[in-house]
């Protein structure tokens, strides 16, 4: 008989119980004593921003000659590390059966903690191929949230959750992360907007297709009054997947020129993880 792993029990786990993850997460608004429970099992210590996806980016940021997007930070990130891992699937988009984006486009791992992945669920990679995957999920249209996750290395069954950093490679339907509206506050917060980021609504272009309403918003931002596209900047995150799916120029996605630096001086925090 064959040995199941514990990773293929939790991911089974996982798979099974994807579809209830709204309604356990509706829980922590409405009782205190389930936040805290909830907040401690999974969310513990998180560290989470948000970096949009580079070829929703209007414009590139020039410091002293040099040209900079997002995703080139993520990309120093990877180049710094000396373990990283790959998963050969993304959990999130096989357990929901997406349609609109590749299976096959799983997160990216960094930190002394990878040592620990079971190898069925990803693999040892190098920085080449890990940089090569970023670029896969930019041309795929996802978005990327980096940082610490605490949920990752409950499932996985992995500790210490410090020298785990997670590259994870978002999409408007599948993604876990798609709960955090319906999570309280004091847990919701813990995902960033990256300082800067701008996203603006251009309403003379505007045409009304409302292909922007149809879930794409991982965040609940985007909404219609008066026959008016709207976005809600308080809780607008920068994901830049409404802009993905704007056919006529009506949402665009700037940054400001101090974005370089809040961006940088972030990474090398999140960065600590390589002196574990």
């Amino acid at each position: 008989m064959k040995k199941i792993s514990f990773a293929e029990i939790s991911t089974f786990i996982l798979k099974y119980i994807f579809n209830w993850r709204f309604w356990i997460a509706e829980i922590t608004k409405k009782s205190k004593a389930y936040k805290k429970l909830v907040d401690k099992m999974l969310f513990e210590d998180d560290e989470i921003i948000v970096v949009p996806n580079t070829i929703n980016v209007n414009k590139k940021i020039e410091s002293e000659g040099s040209e900079f997007l997002p995703t080139d930070v993520i990309k120093e990130v990877i180049r710094r590390s000396e373990d990283i891992v790959i998963m050969d699937t993304c959990l999130c988009r096989t357990s929901n059966n997406c349609q609109d984006y590749p299976h096959d486009i799983g997160c990216i791992f960094l930190g002394p903690t990878t040592k620990k992945i079971s190898r069925n669920i990803g693999h040892k990679a190098t920085i080449e191929e890990a940089l090569a995957h970023v670029d896969k999920a930019d041309a795929a249209g996802l978005s990327h949230i980096i940082g610490r996750n605490k949920i990752d290395t409950v499932w996985m069954n992995i500790r210490p959750g410090k020298g785990l950093l997670t590259i994870c490679h978002c999409c408007p339907c599948c993604c876990l992360w798609k709960v955090y509206p319906n999570l309280h506050e004091d847990i919701s917060s813990k995902l960033e907007k990256l300082d800067g980021v701008s996203v603006k609504l251009h309403e003379d272009n505007c045409k009304l297709c409302k292909k922007c309403l149809n879930e794409v918003c991982m965040f609940n931002a985007i909404d219609i009054k008066d026959n008016k596209i709207t976005i809600d900047h308080e809780i607008c995150k920068g994901c830049g997947l409404c802009v993905n799916v704007c056919k006529f120029n009506a949402i665009t996605i700037d940054y400001t020129s101090e974005t370089i630096d809040n961006v940088v001086k972030r990474m090398d925090d999140l960065i600590e993880i390589k002196e574990l």
